[in-house]
């Protein structure tokens, strides 16, 4: 067969991946390697993403992929990515600073200070996006204060799945999908906010071009397609951020609420309108974001989840690695009653908008077991989740009947229980786990003319899903 697949590049906090998808619906082959921050030269404690060493990655596995997978039958390739990184970049796209990870705490004054500039309510108002110290808006802030000449000095502004785009395709673009994580915009018109710039001396120009999830950016360029296994040639199509391909690859209709489940647990429901944002609702993770579609959106909360787990893993059980780990834990834990013995857990890893944490683990004892530890942990983070959902009820209108999950937390069979039980409600969890690469796939084919719409693909992948039930 010809022209029946695509290539997802798809880069996590954990993991950078080349996964080839085809008009099915169909993982066809699909590699990965570790994805690691690294520090800064100027402080240890800063994260940096190596954006050439992933880029290698993306070369290695895509490689490897094509393999077992005729060239003829790849008709275009798609970057998806984590949001708000990015990068300054001189004239040619290349990057005159490393990209800052939202893992820096470097950050976290850049937060505190933005009220120095702007008015924070009338920010998150206006951008739709809440106060977390990782936003755009909070690295830019970084440069003015730290190292204005480089800000001075700079073309322009590149998100890190553009970074990889300019690599395929030699154009300078902003994917639609991360500008809306950025805090730089205006959530109702969808363009950059001219009042939050000028408040940090930038002008919209400092952004390149904005493409639609969908929308093709230009044709691989021969060299980056002799790093990739790929034809030069084929198609580069936008998508961008991973958690709206995530919601769209899950098949969800409007008004059905989405738990997206990784080192962050994204709660989010796809919407056409919004409106009646206050100041007050920010306070608690909210934010909305822009849907993979123009002018819809997707109000949510997102709290750190995964990377709490990963903590606990670190913490009490060193003594096991690689893919044992998680079974180990998901076993000990399995075998705690509900209330993990009294042992109660306080996700809250993050600081606060002033700059405190609230993490804590409480109830112990000399008889406490690391298994208790981590089911707290996750009914710790299940109860999270409840009150998220309620408050998105609220600001939704809506009442849920079920939750749809997708990401890496799903395949953890403990937690899905514990979670269905905590809601009351069933947890319908695709069958296909590669939610993200689905979503972008969708897009990618419907720019490449495979098919005529996003949607016309996903009915064509035929979503199949497994429920957890509630115990009564």
């Amino acid at each position: 067969m010809t022209h029946d697949a695509v290539i997802v590049l798809d880069c996590g906090a954990t993991n950078v991946r080349a996964i080839a998808v085809d008009v099915k619906g169909t993982v066809l082959a699909k590699a990965s390697q570790p994805n690691i921050t690294v520090p800064a030269e100027e402080n240890p404690d800063w994260h940096q993403w190596p954006v050439e060493g992933i880029f290698e990655k993306f070369s290695d596995c895509c490689r490897q992929i094509m393999k077992d997978i005729s060239p003829e039958r790849i008709k275009g390739v798609t970057v998806t990515t984590f949001g708000v990184d990015g990068a300054l970049i001189d004239r040619q796209g290349n990057p005159i600073y490393p990209v800052i990870s939202w893992k820096c705490p470097r950050t976290n004054d850049s937060l505190q200070h933005l009220k120095q500039y702007l008015d924070p309510d009338k920010v998150v108002t206006e951008s739709g996006v809440g106060h977390f110290a990782f936003n755009t808006l909070n690295k830019l802030i970084w440069f003015k204060e730290n190292r204005p000449e480089l800000l001075a000095d700079a073309h322009g502004w590149l998100f890190i799945s553009s970074l990889f785009n300019h690599k395929l395709t030699g154009r300078l673009t902003t994917d639609a999908t991360m500008a809306g994580t950025a805090q730089l915009t205006d959530l109702k018109s969808q363009t950059f906010n001219t009042r939050i710039l000028s408040a940090i001396g930038i002008e919209s120009d400092f952004f390149p071009e904005m493409v639609q999830a969908g929308e093709m950016i230009g044709h691989l360029l021969p060299e980056a397609a002799a790093k990739l296994g790929l034809p030069a040639g084929i198609l580069v199509i936008s998508s961008g951020h991973d958690t709206q391909f995530a919601v769209f690859g899950s098949g969800a209709e409007k008004g059905q609420p989405v738990l997206s489940s990784g080192t962050w647990e994204i709660l989010m429901v796809r919407s056409s309108e919004i409106s009646g944002l206050a100041p007050d609702m920010f306070d608690n993770g909210f934010t909305c974001e822009w849907d993979s579609h123009k002018n819809h959106y997707n109000p949510g909360i997102q709290w750190l989840a995964s990377g709490v787990l990963e903590w606990v893993g670190r913490q009490f059980y060193p003594d096991v690695t690689g893919s044992e780990k998680y079974k180990k834990m998901i076993s000990e834990a399995s075998a705690v009653p509900e209330k993990s013995h009294g042992i109660t857990f306080n996700p809250t890893f993050l600081p606060d908008g002033n700059g405190r944490t609230h993490g804590a683990i409480s109830g112990l004892s000399l008889n406490t077991e690391r298994g208790a530890i981590y089911r707290s942990a996750l009914e710790a983070l299940s109860k999270k989740l409840k009150s998220s959902l309620h408050q998105l009820e609220q600001i939704g209108q809506f009442s849920a009947s079920e939750i749809i999950l997708v990401g890496g937390g799903s395949k953890n069979p403990l937690w899905n229980q514990i979670k269905a039980d905590t809601l009351q409600l069933p947890i319908k969890i695709l069958k296909e786990s590669e939610t993200t690469v689905l979503g972008a796939s969708m897009f990618a084919m419907s720019g490449a003319g495979l098919y005529d719409s996003p949607e016309a693909a996903r009915v064509a992948f035929d979503i199949q899903y497994e429920t957890i039930q509630p115990n009564v």
